[in-house]
Order: structure tokens, then sequence, then C-alpha cells
């Protein structure tokens, strides 16, 4: 990956990161890496627990953000996610994915987020 590339993601993760924090959520952790994986970010709200893929696109095209979000990067985000919970989790909480797109168009953003995005095959 490019590193304009990157720090682009980057910039879709902050501008994530502060939306999610306006609606109440608390950002537990940015860039969770396990291995060679890692999650965007790990968001908590009420006893719930969101792992959360950040998809940053340029330009008027606002493709779903699930389509990108293919099976291996859901195995990927799964395996991660229970790290993370072997790890951090405690007692009673709630676990899910979710799929926030940041769109940039010149000085616009638009944000779409997708809660629920998909299910972990052993917790569906």
């Amino acid at each position: 990956m490019s590193a304009a590339r990157q720090e682009f993601g980057e910039v879709g993760e902050r501008v994530a990161e502060r939306w999610l924090r306006r609606r109440g959520w608390r950002v537990l952790q940015r860039r969770f890496r396990s291995g060679h994986r890692d999650i965007d970010l790990v968001a908590e709200r009420d006893g719930l627990v969101a792992f959360v893929e950040v998809k940053a696109r340029r330009g008027n095209q606002f493709a779903d953000p699930v389509e990108s979000v293919h099976w291996r990067k859901q195995r990927e985000l799964v395996r991660s996610a229970a790290v993370w919970i072997d790890r951090h989790g405690r007692p009673n909480e709630s676990y899910r994915f979710d799929v926030i797109g940041v769109l940039m168009e010149g000085n616009a953003v638009r944000i779409k987020h997708i809660e629920n995005a998909f299910t972990s095959p052993s917790r569906a």
C-alpha cells in the first residue's frame, strides 16, 4: 500500500472516530494489531463493543462500504476480535462488527455507518 493511500486511510479513521465520539461512543482502541491483521477502531457504548472497519473514499461514488469488506476481511476481523476479547473483554459485554464508510469530496465529508454489518459464524 502506498504511503499516500495509507495516510488517506488514517484520515478516514480519525474522521470516523470523531463521528463515533460525537454520538456517545468511547473509542477503546485504534488500530488494534493481532499479528499482521488489525481492527481500525474498537468502540464501546452502553456495554456494547463494536469492532469497526473504516473504508475511506474520494469522489462522488459512495459504494456501499459493506461490499468492500469481503469474506476474507470479515474472517480476519473475526479472528482479531477474538484476540481482543481474550485480552480485554469483560463479562456481560455484547459484541458486533460495524463498517463506517467515509466519503470525502473536496471539503464535504459524508459518513455511512453500517451497524451489525456482518456476524461471526461462531456468534451468529
